[in-house]
C-alpha cells in the first residue's frame, strides 16, 4: 500500500499523523510511505528523521496526494486538501462530519471512502482513536481556562485552588468521559471545587473517587442550570458518537453567570454543547457572550503537537496497518468508522 501523510493545513495546527518510528514499522511491513516536506517540523520531527526510516519526502501536497492510496492525516480536509483528493483515495483522519455539512457534501462529490477516527468503535463501545486527543483536550481546557480567569485576561481574578482566607474556584464539568474526566482530575488537583455531570453511574463513581473536592451529579436540566450560574469555569465535554453534540447549556444559563467567568467547549468539533458556541482558532481563540469568555478552538490538542502526535500515532498505527490490507473492513471497528463511501453517507449518525 502507498501511504501518504500530508502537512496539516488548519490554522496553527502542528500535529503530524504518524511519527517516524511508526512510519518505520510500516516500511518494514513492506509499504511505501510518503510524507509532505516539513509535515513534522512543528511536532519536532524533521524530514531527515523520516528519511532515516525509509519514508519518501514529497515536495508539496500535489505530489503527496498524487503518489498515495491511503491518506492518513490528523484534522478534516479543508480547501487546500480537498482539491487533491480523488475518488480512489482511502481517507483516514478526524472528520467530525455531523458539524460540517459542507465538507460532507464535498466528500460525497469526490466519492472517496472516508473513515473517521472519532467513529472507530470497538465491541465494548470504546472509541480508541478519539480517546488520546480527548485526554489532551480535557487537560488543555482547564489549563487555558485557568489563565483566562486572570484579571488581565478579562477574567474574574480568581486563583483556581484558592488559599487560606480565600475561596476556591468552582469548576463545572459536563460529561465524565475521556475529556471531561481529565478536566475534572486536573481541576481537582489544582484544588478547585469541582462538580461533574454525567448520566452514567459508573462514571459518576469514578469522578467521586478523584477526591473529596469532587461532586458527581446526574444532569437534570434544572440542576445543571443552578450549578452553571454559580460556576467560575464550565467545561463542556458531551459526546454522542458521530452525531452533533446536544446543547446542554442554554443562552439563558450563560447569561446567569458572573461577568469574567469562562466556558470551554471541547465538544465544538461536533457542533458544541453550549448554545452560544461558535468555532474559533488559535489565531483568535476567544470571544465574549453576556460577559462570559468562551474558548472554542476546534483543534485544542494542536497546541501541544509533539505530545499529541506521539499519543495519536501510537493509537492509530495498528489500525493503519489493518487499513493497508485489502480485507480491512473485516475488522468490525474499522467498518463502523466508515462515514462516507462512493458518494453516499454510510454512518447512521449522519443520516
Amino acid at each position: 500500500m502507498r501511504i501518504g501523510i500530508p502537512t496539516e493545513t488548519k490554522t496553527l495546527e502542528g500535529r503530524v499523523a504518524l511519527v517516524p518510528a511508526a512510519c518505520g514499522d510500516l516500511v518494514r511491513s513492506g509499504h511505501e510511505v510518503f510524507i509532505q516536506a516539513g509535515a513534522g517540523d512543528k511536532s519536532g520531527f524533521s524530514d531527515a528523521d523520516f528519511e532515516a526510516v525509509g519514508v519518501q519526502i514529497q515536495p508539496d501536497a500535489a505530489a503527496l496526494y498524487g503518489q498515495s492510496e491511503l491518506i492518513v492525516k490528523v484534522k478534516e480536509p479543508i480547501d487546500g486538501d480537498l482539491q487533491h483528493l480523488r475518488s480512489d483515495h482511502l481517507l483516514f483522519c478526524y472528520l467530525h462530519l455531523a458539524a460540517e455539512p459542507k465538507l460532507t457534501e464535498r466528500l460525497l462529490e469526490i466519492g472517496l471512502t472516508g473513515v473517521a477516527f472519532e467513529t472507530v468503535e470497538e465491541a465494548d463501545g470504546s472509541l480508541p482513536l478519539l480517546a488520546p486527543m480527548s485526554n489532551i483536550a480535557g487537560r488543555i481546557g482547564v489549563q487555558v481556562a485557568t489563565h483566562l480567569l486572570h484579571q488581565p485576561q478579562g477574567g474574574r481574578g480568581i486563583l483556581l485552588g484558592g488559599l487560606p482566607s480565600a475561596d476556591r474556584g468552582h469548576v463545572v464539568v459536563l460529561g465524565a468521559g475521556a475529556a471531561g474526566g481529565n478536566s475534572a482530575q486536573l481541576a481537582a488537583a489544582a484544588g478547585a471545587r469541582v462538580t461533574v455531570f454525567d448520566k452514567r453511574q459508573d462514571r459518576l463513581a469514578q469522578m467521586m473517587a478523584i477526591g473529596p473536592n469532587v461532586t458527581a451529579l446526574y444532569p437534570y436540566i434544572e440542576t445543571v442550570g443552578e450549578f452553571v450560574a454559580k460556576a467560575d469555569m464550565v467545561i463542556g465535554a458531551v459526546l454522542v458518537t458521530g452525531a452533533r453534540a446536544p446543547h446542554v447549556v442554554t443562552r439563558e444559563m450563560i447569561a446567569s453567570m458572573e461577568d469574567g467567568s469562562v466556558v470551554v467547549d471541547i465538544s465544538v468539533d461536533q457542533g458544541g454543547c453550549f448554545e452560544t458556541t461558535r468555532p474559533t482558532t488559535y489565531a483568535d481563540p476567544t470571544y465574549k457572550v453576556d460577559g462570559v469568555t468562551h474558548f472554542a478552538v476546534t483543534n485544542m490538542p494542536g497546541a501541544v503537537p509533539r505530545t499529541s502526535s506521539q499519543a495519536l500515532s501510537a493509537a492509530i498505527l495498528p489500525y493503519v496497518q489493518q487499513m493497508a490490507r485489502s480485507d480491512w473492513e473485516q475488522r468490525e471497528s474499522l467498518a463502523k468508522g466508515v462515514n462516507v463511501r462512493d458518494g453516499k453517507i454510510v454512518h447512521p449518525a449522519l443520516m
